[in-house]
């Protein structure tokens, strides 16, 4: 099993007519037949995408995104659009009631996040991202960035504000022998839709994720509040073997690393504090991302 997206799933565009669309769009479309539908272009509906592959083919243009969804039946959006517009195109999302909205975008302005995450409590709609790498269930879908050559079906769920250590605790699971259900990119961006919180409740819930790797980053406090639910959840004798990392934790105060909301203010949102949370909640930290497999089987070895 998986969570969030699966073999069946059927992803439009937004943004698909450009170069970031198109390759990853080829990328999708290469990985176990994706089904990606439609794009989305204000510009140029009627027209239609050819990716330059024998095997796949071309896809309606429309004009907005709920004519895409009626006329495909769509239930994921992905989107490549470059910042100045990609917040108007989260909200169209939203306003077609597109199930499931992937924002791949970085350096979205925050006062357009603000406006789209007061629309988005008030919707039917889940956001992953912006400022992320997207989501990939192994040999079923890949929306997003992610490079789907070091994935492998298995058991791990993977969730990660970084992109690159998403990458790095999958090649090691895969490397492990463990394989992965799903790896979600959520995003280092302050204000952003789906958190740590809402993946693992997810992971907790699915029967085929035996064991979880949960990456944070410095600055927030997300990974204190995954912590204590991890905590008030195994109270209701709900937990899977955890192990962890979390990315610049040599930062020195008030440097940024890597993402807008890997801030350290005030004292808080340091690496030590969510250490010490996550192995609070029964999280086995990794001294190096590159060890996260390693730490995750000796988790599991007991």
């Amino acid at each position: 099993m998986s969570i969030l997206v699966n073999k069946d799933t059927r992803v439009i565009v937004q943004g698909l007519t450009g170069k970031t669309g198109t390759f990853h769009t080829e990328q999708a479309l290469e990985y176990y037949g994706t089904k990606m539908v439609a794009g989305v272009h204000p510009k140029k509906g009627g027209e239609t995408w050819s990716s330059g592959m024998e095997s796949a083919a071309a896809l309606p243009i429309f004009a907005t995104v709920a004519e895409a969804k009626e006329a495909t039946g769509a239930d994921a959006s992905v989107i490549y659009v470059p910042p100045a517009g990609a917040g108007a195109a989260i909200i169209e999302a939203i306003d077609a009631e597109i199930p499931f909205i992937i924002c791949i975008t970085e350096g979205i302005p925050v006062a357009d996040m603000v406006k789209v995450k007061a629309k988005l409590e008030k919707s039917k709609s889940r956001l992953l991202g912006p400022n992320c790498p997207g989501i990939l269930t192994p040999e079923e879908c890949k929306i997003g960035i992610m490079p789907g050559s070091i994935f492998k079906k298995g058991s791990v769920g993977v969730v990660s504000r970084s992109g690159t250590l998403t990458y790095e605790a999958v090649f090691q699971t895969t490397n492990a022998g463990l394989g992965q259900t799903t790896a979600v990119g959520i995003g280092g961006d302050p204000v952003k839709g789906t958190e740590f919180i809402d993946v693992l409740e997810m992971f907790l819930g699915d029967d085929e994720t035996q064991s979880i790797i949960m990456i944070g980053e410095i600055g927030g406090s997300a990974e204190e509040d995954a912590a204590q639910f991890l905590k008030d959840e195994a109270k209701k004798g709900r937990s899977k073997p955890m192990a962890g990392f979390i990315a610049g934790r040599t930062a020195p105060p008030g440097r940024t690393m890597g993402h807008a909301g890997a801030v350290i203010s005030g004292g808080k949102g340091g690496a030590e504090d969510k250490i010490a949370a996550m192995e609070e909640a029964g999280i086995k930290v990794s001294p190096s991302p590159a060890k996260l497999g390693e730490t995750l089987l000796e988790v599991l070895k007991g």
